[in-house]
């Protein structure tokens, strides 16, 4: 077999990113304009703007989790559908709307489209495990360049067309992502439970409580809730700095660009050095940083170029860390669940970002925005003073044929004993066993005729 994707994965892993990204561009494309174009909307307020900006975000939360299990129900491509048409007609919603108060109900059923979990389990369905990191990692680098070029292309889509032109591209985007799962995704996919995939609801509240993927739970709330905190007050701020709204793609896009290229040595070293926590807190500690930087310099361009690629330097390196941390800490079989719970939070922090923004912007001014944001460093570090991260492994996921659970006790008992598996549950109901592997110290050999003896039989 292949150690690469096959020309099928490969497909595959470009469909439902394309898919994945479409969404997520046009859920982004609002938030570099929102505050300098929202102005002209009837019942113009900084709160209303907050909360246009973050109201996704809440249903998103709420529905990340039932998505995923309606589509162990009925399928991953019903409800991958059933989302984009949902945030097709959120943004329909949103373009025709005359007041503010409609834009903000369009952007809250934007948000009832959380494919993300469906999407994700399709990839789980449609790929073999040993390949499953690759088209995981490939969907999460196509939502970062996602979120960069919305950046870039909000604003200038807002110059031609306006909010509302945002919001029926928005639409367009949505219609390219179901004509794409409609004629390009396959029509028989394998349905089932896997933990690793789907969320389990038995496993949430024990998740909740793990101690460590609380911290990283917190953290991407605190994440997301200064991302669009920030965003209700830097368009203003790039305004009074002297660039016209349709100029302001010309600060984000060399702001974004050099932010990745300050990020890759942050993520070389503290992979090299073993500092990954260590990073984690100067990247918390960097976004703070930034906010102040805004609030003292705001007034030139170098200025807030200078503050924009520290934020989004930090800013990146934790969104593309965080998701692989909670994949690394989640017990084995409970990965599904955990990036449930994980994702939730993310959309709550984005909605609560907003809200708080709006809050602080109608009563505090740009400056109280930015203090109150630049402030939730210090809870963040509290929380994360502990955080401690294990070795790295890689999951693995073999048919077994166990009778009950007793047997299915003494077949993990027997699995952890064989070097390099760090962690094993079986599962009687599934029929599977759930491994934690260390790639370079396992006895294949051994796992081998292990399961030569327990494999299922079809």
């Amino acid at each position: 077999m292949s150690n690469g994707l096959t020309k099928y994965e490969k497909k595959i892993a470009a469909i439902l990113a394309s898919i994945f990204s479409l969404r997520m561009l046009g859920l982004f494309m609002i938030m570099p304009v929102m505050a300098v174009y929202g102005q002209q909307i009837e019942g113009f307020s900084p709160l209303w703007i907050g909360i246009v900006i973050g109201a996704y975000g809440l249903t998103q939360a709420l529905l990340q989790i039932p998505m995923g299990l309606l589509s162990d129900k009925i399928g991953r491509r019903p409800v991958i559908l059933i989302g984009l048409t949902l945030f097709a007609i959120g943004s329909l919603v949103a373009a025709t709307a005359d007041n503010i108060f409609g834009v903000a109900v369009g952007r809250f059923m934007q948000g009832t489209g959380a494919i993300a979990s469906a999407v994700l389990a399709l990839a789980a369905d449609l790929t073999r495990e040993e390949q499953r990191s690759k088209v995981m990692a490939v969907i999460g680098m196509c939502i970062g360049l996602s979120f960069a070029a919305a950046m870039v292309v909000g604003p200038i889509i807002a110059d031609k067309a306006g909010l509302s032109g945002i919001f029926y591209v928005t639409a367009v985007l949505a219609g390219i992502g179901i004509l794409l799962v409609l004629t390009q995704l396959p029509h028989s996919v394998t349905k089932g439970s896997n933990r690793d995939a789907i969320p389990v609801p038995a496993q949430i509240k024990q998740l909740i409580k793990h101690p460590n993927l609380r911290k990283l739970n917190l953290g991407v709330f605190f994440l997301h809730l200064q991302l669009t905190c920030l965003f209700v007050v830097v368009p203003g701020l790039l305004v009074d700095a002297g660039f016209s709204s349709k100029s302001h793609w010309m600060l984000y896009f060399p702001a974004l660009l050099a932010s990745f290229l300050v990020m890759a040595p942050m993520l070389m070293w503290a992979m090299k050095k073993q500092k990954e926590t260590l990073m984690f807190k100067i990247s918390i500690g960097l976004i703070s940083a930034a906010m102040l930087l805004m609030l003292f310099m705001g007034q030139s361009a170098g200025g807030l170029l200078a503050a924009l690629i520290i934020f989004f330097a930090a800013f990146n390196y934790l969104e593309a860390n965080l998701p692989a941390w909670v994949s690394r800490l989640a017990p084995v079989g409970q990965k599904g669940s955990a990036m449930g719970v994980f994702s939730s939070c993310q959309f709550a922090g984005a909605f609560c970002g907003g809200l708080l923004g709006g809050v602080l912007l109608q009563n505090f001014t740009v400056a109280g925005v930015l203090i109150g944001a630049s402030l939730l460093a210090f809870p963040w570090l509290i929380i994360s003073n502990k955080l401690s991260l294990p070795i790295k492994t890689k999951p693995k996921v073999v048919s077994v044929s166990v009778e009950n659970q007793a047997a299915a006790e003494v077949m993990a008992q027997e699995l952890i004993e064989i070097t390099g598996i760090e962690e094993a549950v079986v599962i009687v109901e599934e029929q599977l066993a759930y491994l934690k592997t260390l790639p370079a110290q396992l006895d294949e050999a051994k796992l081998q005729t292990w399961l030569a003896q327990h494999v299922k039989q079809n």
